[in-house]
C-alpha cells in the first residue's frame, strides 16, 4: 500500500507540482496532499476532482477500494462549510415549520446533509432534481 501512496505523490510531481507534503489516514481511507502553488489556488475546483478521478482509477487498477482525496484542506473546509448549511437550514425548518431547499450539490455534498440531518429526529430529508440541479429538501415530519 505504501508503494500506492509514493505513487500518488509522484503523479502530483510529474504534473509539475513541488513540495507536496502527504498525511495518509488509512482507517478513514483519506488522502490530504498539501501544495505550496500559487496558481493552483486558483483552479482547485478542476485540479482536485481530476486528481480524485486519476488516483481513484489507480487505486481500482491495483484493487484497492479508492480514498478520499483533500488538496490543501479544500475537501475538509468545504464538509465543515456542508455541515454549517445543513445544521443552520435544520433550524430554520424546525422554527418556520417549512420546507428548505438547499442549492445544487454534488452527490458527496448531498450525502453529507443526509447524515447531519439524521441527528434531528423531527426531520428528513430527500434529494430532487437531475443532474447538476439536485438538491436536498429538508422536510419536518409530521
Amino acid at each position: 500500500m505504501e508503494e500506492l501512496f509514493e505513487k500518488a505523490k509522484k503523479i502530483i510531481e510529474l504534473g509539475g507540482f513541488y513540495g507536496v507534503t502527504m498525511h495518509v489516514d488509512e482507517e478513514h481511507r483519506k488522502i490530504s496532499f498539501v501544495i505550496d502553488d500559487r496558481v493552483l489556488s486558483d483552479n482547485i475546483t478542476t485540479f482536485l476532482p481530476a486528481l480524485d478521478h486519476l488516483l481513484g482509477l489507480m487505486f481500482r487498477k491495483e484493487k484497492q477500494n479508492p480514498f478520499v482525496i483533500d488538496v490543501n484542506y479544500y475537501r475538509r473546509e468545504r464538509e465543515r462549510l456542508i455541515a454549517e448549511l445543513a445544521r443552520a437550514a435544520a433550524k430554520k425548518a424546525i422554527v418556520t415549520k417549512q420546507d428548505v431547499e438547499l442549492p445544487p450539490m454534488n452527490g458527496y455534498e448531498r450525502r453529507l446533509v443526509h447524515m447531519e440531518i439524521t441527528t434531528h429526529p423531527e426531520l428528513r430529508t430527500e434529494s430532487t432534481g437531475e443532474g447538476k440541479e439536485r438538491r436536498v429538501v429538508i422536510r419536518r415530519i409530521e
